[in-house]
């Protein structure tokens, strides 16, 4: 059995990658395989574990069909220009196209020095490939377009960070890993080539339904700069709607699929408080929960300066196209995020007042200190007769919420639902990744080499709407000594 590779980035022209194979390990040994994915990607999930699987998921092995490289980009971090990045410590293995008829990127994350490594060792530690295989899955779990995790492997080495630990390599899944960096890089360049090319290959690949064939540069640049703005939108409001926070949305993170990627200090919000920030490296909030839709704004408009030059055959003109097209990015936000609310408090009409009627509840859930999660599903088994499994034991509303719950059932009447409560405990999950529990697991496996809280994370993740069965552990918030308050980047 090989991997049914069919690549098409590396037919671009060779100064978009380099040819890179990773960095044999001493000792790989698999610590999870997603058997799902690998049918979804048509790999035999008997051979993802078997000594061949692991030794190509541990970079040891390069399967017939392969064409490792890394891929070259540029990007703004936390605001800042960077003109050349690249995959430091990533290499692209191939593609695969999905039983799906998707096209999917196979890459090995942690495995080993790149041209683009920046003095960095190009490996990854065992926390941060466990934080992403567990949350990236839990976020495809919940519906969001996300990056997965097909595998996660021990390498047998260790990494030096402030404190020597062991190291793994991840093998990661999306749609393509082209960012708006990537853009940005050739951009910089003033490479109307490069950036045509780009342009031509994005849409191909992500939106080929979008406009008709042999239309001009400029009129594919200037749809692929809106389709990238509706799925971005769509991507942030599906965020905000269980609380996560990304931690780095520099652009060289954003990719053109508009799928989530890159979880170093991601994590889901407990309390409610839109200035939550947990990344370590984020001093001054800049991607703060409550930020996050105006930074993928300002990402958009990062994207359509490095369209510029295709966007129109004068500057002043494309500038112009540019700003108009970005005028459009707050309604598409909006939009979406008003759909997601509406979706999360029963509502399947827009009336007048709907949104101001969500804005109070989450005023109240900031002022009273109340789990953003549990709150939610809550506010979901009270919309009908409390369901079986129910959260009752674990959130609850105090008094000061009466005045809003009156306002809410008021509301609720003018409409006839007969599925609103199951279509709301469809919506709002009783259990996500909570970082407690992500931490607890990376310290067993880290220091004990204990599995067991990461495999039995994962198992309960993947459904996250249902309570039935469920170890009530998974769905608690955390008790105050166990919060916690910073994740870092495993750089």
């Amino acid at each position: 059995m090989s991997v049914p590779f069919n690549n098409s980035y590396v037919q671009l022209p060779e100064r978009f990658y380099s040819r890179q194979s990773p960095t044999k390990v001493r000792k790989p040994e698999l610590i999870r395989a997603n058997p799902a994915l690998a049918k979804l990607l048509g790999i035999d999930p008997k051979w993802l574990s078997s000594d061949d699987g692991i030794a190509t998921m541990a970079g040891n092995l390069i399967p017939d069909g392969a064409d490792p490289i890394a891929t070259v980009y540029a990007g703004h971090q936390f605001g800042s220009w960077n003109p050349q990045l690249g995959d430091g410590r990533a290499i692209l293995l191939g593609e695969v196209i999905g039983t799906d008829r998707q096209r999917y990127d196979l890459q090995l994350k942690g495995a080993g020095q790149t041209p683009y490594s920046r003095m960095g060792d190009g490996r990854a530690p065992l926390g941060p490939v466990m934080r992403e295989y567990i949350v990236s899955e839990a976020m495809a779990a919940l519906g969001v377009q996300t990056s997965r995790s097909l595998a996660a492997v021990m390498t047998g080495e260790s990494v030096y960070r402030e404190e020597t630990l062991p190291g793994a390599v991840l093998t990661r899944v999306a749609k393509s890993h082209i960012r708006i960096g990537t853009f940005q890089f050739f951009a910089s360049k003033e490479d109307k080539e490069a950036l045509g090319l780009l342009v031509d290959h994005v849409i191909g690949r992500h939106y080929p339904d979008a406009v008709q064939t042999g239309a001009s540069l400029n009129t594919k640049a200037l749809t692929l700069l809106d389709e990238v703005m509706r799925a971005q939108a769509k991507l942030v409001a599906s965020w905000q709607m269980i609380g996560f926070i990304h931690g780095v949305m520099n652009t060289d993170n954003v990719l053109l699929s508009g799928e989530t990627i890159d979880y170093g200090p991601c994590a889901f919000m407990d309390t409610y408080n839109p200035e939550t920030v947990f990344s370590s490296i984020d001093h001054g909030g800049r991607y703060a929960y409550r930020n996050q839709p105006s930074i993928a704004h300002w990402n958009m408009a990062c994207l359509a300066q490095a369209l510029v030059l295709v966007l129109a055959d004068k500057e002043e003109t494309a500038i112009e196209i540019a700003k108009e097209a970005l005028d459009k990015f707050p309604d598409y936000f909006l939009d979406a995020n008003t759909s997601g609310m509406q979706r999360k408090l029963g509502l399947a009409e827009r009336h007048e007042g709907d949104e101001i009627l969500a804005k109070d509840f989450l005023d109240l859930l900031e002022t009273h200190q109340l789990d953003f999660t549990l709150s939610f599903r809550r506010l979901s088994e009270l919309s009908g007769a409390a369901p079986t499994a129910n959260v009752s034991s674990l959130a609850g509303f105090p008094s000061a919420f009466d005045g809003w719950m009156t306002r809410w059932n008021t509301r609720l009447e003018t409409e006839v639902n007969p599925t609103r409560q199951q279509d709301m405990l469809r919506t709002n999950p009783a259990i996500i990744p909570r970082n407690h529990l992500i931490e607890e697991s990376i310290v067993a496996a880290s220091t004990a080499g204990n599995f067991e809280l990461f495999n039995r994370l994962i198992d309960n993740l993947a459904t996250p709407f249902d309570l039935t069965g469920v170890d009530a552990r998974f769905a608690k918030k955390p008790k105050s000594e166990q919060v916690v308050r910073q994740t870092f980047c495993g750089t």
